[in-house]
């Protein structure tokens, strides 16, 4: 299963899964997650992201396709995106998930992990795969 969320490191995963896929034809998930602010409700409209969600969607398939292989894509709606990302797993029996994050610097020069990695890292019942963007020319 695969984390995509239309970042720098979404060519990178898809690419990586669909080389390690193929020897076994192995099924792999694209999924994207909308955040849905607290103060909507869950099953809100989000017709305003959806050509951004499908946009990444799309994206995903076609590097797949480059590499001649076939992903199946899942949007979801839900409040954290760590969370949904766990339970999706779940469902699906998922034998790893795959994330991407991008090399990131807060004010100040620290290393920038966010807060959806660690969730997974700590919630997911697989195996989980971090592939880190790599550093950009310049950074410290």
């Amino acid at each position: 299963m695969l984390a995509v969320n239309g970042g720098p490191t979404d060519r990178q995963i898809v690419r990586l899964a669909c080389d390690l896929a193929k020897p076994w034809k192995s099924e792999i998930v694209a999924v994207h997650v909308v955040e849905i602010d607290w103060t909507l409700p869950l099953d809100a409209d989000v017709a305003g992201r959806s050509e951004e969600a499908q946009r990444v969607l799309d994206f995903a398939e076609a590097v797949a396709e480059e590499s001649k292989y076939r992903v199946q894509v899942v949007l979801l709606q839900a409040r954290d995106v760590g969370a949904a990302l766990v339970d999706e797993a779940s469902e699906r029996n998922a034998d790893l998930v795959v994330l991407g994050l991008p090399y990131r610097t807060r004010f100040g020069g620290d290393f920038e992990i966010g807060r959806t990695i660690p969730y997974v890292l700590k919630n997911t019942q697989c195996s989980v795969w971090v592939v880190r963007q790599a550093m950009l020319e310049g950074s410290p």
